[in-house]
């Protein structure tokens, strides 16, 4: 392991299973690596409280506090401001249209939502579909030269009707970091809510929807370090507005209850409680002993310098090549970006180079990774779209550079095939 890591990373990889099977994972934007203490509350609550909530014996008590922990857990995990704004999901997909169908009241024929060609289909196809309601939907453009999202682009799409605007906090093909707090402001200025796709940022930065000032902020546990399930912030006053998605009888001042259909899966909201604990124990070990958001808060400043260190090193190589196009930003200038990376190979088809990586057992990913109408709108869906490495603080530096060479050992037999041919 690398000797000069923010990190204990023996520690830090120890707490992951999954690492243990010989594969260098570096597709964690499509899904990390589970944490030993989110399986094992799993587990206990499977085992010692695995009834319904809701009733006087003392078995259902103890899975009703359980799911009050975890949505305290949540709630020191973004730094929300009461357990019940948190509203779990299957997915950020399903939580997504699951808000779109809960706001349906709120929207009138005219009224306009802004998304994002920037973002993650799971941020743009719930409102695309309140056309048929009569919404208008309207396109808020990434400046192509800067790559990035311009507030002078937002400011002509915003008028009176304007209700909600949309848009990702972290780029899952980009990498980039949006400023949500410049945007939320500029946005609340107007009148208008925003709701944040986090699901690229959760993983890599501390949440904290206070700061942000967000009206909704949702992001999946899956690629955060927990199980196949997600997590939807939304200020109170603003969740008691919405439909109620359950039976009749749960009025509209049932929150979060209201907008959990069926009631969440116990035990893997539970399992939140699992990465708390894991980012107070990285916290502690960074030398932080306030409070547990403190400690999360410390956790994440050791993961960042972690990442970037991967980030740099692998931004590095691409750019010693003259043969790539990284997409997005080429360096990663004061912690502006994440270590999800994506690029291409000139004349070189992206499947056919991670078929060959998997050989390696050295798992990336190719595609439009679910951003296709960013990667239409950039061009960049030919030849099996791009290339992409996430990374996560779980990854080392020798892990990127086994990667990177085993990259020039596959340019270079594809190239040396291309010629004899």
């Amino acid at each position: 392991m690398a000797t000069n890591s923010p990190l204990n990373l023996d520690f830090v990889r120890s707490q992951f299973p999954g690492l243990n099977r010989g594969w260098t994972l570096f597709d964690n934007a499509g899904g990390s690596q589970i944490l030993q203490g989110a399986l094992d509350r799993i587990n206990t609550f499977l085992i010692e409280k695995n009834v319904q909530i809701g009733g006087s014996y003392e078995v259902s008590q103890a899975a009703a506090s359980a799911l009050y922990e975890a949505r305290t857990a949540a709630m020191h995990l973004v730094n929300a401001r009461r357990p019940e704004e948190i509203v779990f999901g299957n997915s950020t997909t399903a939580l997504l249209q699951n808000l779109a169908r809960a706001m349906h009241s709120q929207f009138s024929p005219g009224d306009e939502i802004i998304v994002t060609v920037a973002d993650h289909e799971s941020n743009i196809g719930p409102w695309d579909r309140l056309q048929e309601r009569g919404v208008v939907l309207k396109v808020w453009p990434l400046n192509k030269e800067s790559m990035a999202l311009e507030l002078s682009d937002l400011a002509p799409l915003m008028s009176e009707r304007t209700k909600l605007v949309c848009v990702t906090h972290c780029s899952n093909l980009l990498g980039s970091i949006n400023p949500i707090r410049e945007i939320a402001d500029f946005v609340h200025e107007r009148g208008a809510r925003i709701c944040v796709d986090a699901v690229a940022y959760a993983p890599h930065r501390a949440v904290d929807v206070q700061a942000f000032d967000v009206d909704y902020y949702v992001f999946s546990l899956y690629k955060t370090y927990g199980p196949h399930y997600a997590l939807m912030y939304g200020k109170h006053d603003l969740l008691l507005e919405l439909d109620p998605l359950y039976h009749y009888f749960y009025g509209k001042d049932k929150v979060p209850g209201k907008l959990e259909p069926g009631n969440p899966n116990y035990e893997l909201a539970y399992s939140t409680c699992g990465i708390v604990d894991y980012l107070v124990a990285l916290g502690e070990q960074a030398g932080e002993t306030g409070t547990v958001r403190q400690r999360i808060e410390a956790a994440y400043g050791a993961i960042t310098a972690q990442e970037n260190a991967l980030a740099d090193r692998l931004l590095g190589y691409l750019r010693s090549r003259n043969d790539c196009q990284i997409v997005g930003q080429a360096q990663n200038r004061e912690s502006s970006r994440v270590p999800t990376i994506a690029f291409r190979f000139d004349g070189r088809e992206a499947g056919e180079i991670c078929r060959a990586m998997d050989e390696e057992k050295i798992a990336i990913r190719f595609g439009d990774f679910h951003s296709r109408r960013l990667a239409e709108y950039l061009g960049l869906t030919d030849n099996g779209g791009m290339l992409r490495v996430s990374m996560v603080h779980y990854n080392t530096i020798e892990e990127v550079d086994r990667m990177t060479a085993a990259l020039d050992r596959i340019l270079a037999t594809e190239a040396g095939l291309a010629k004899a041919s």
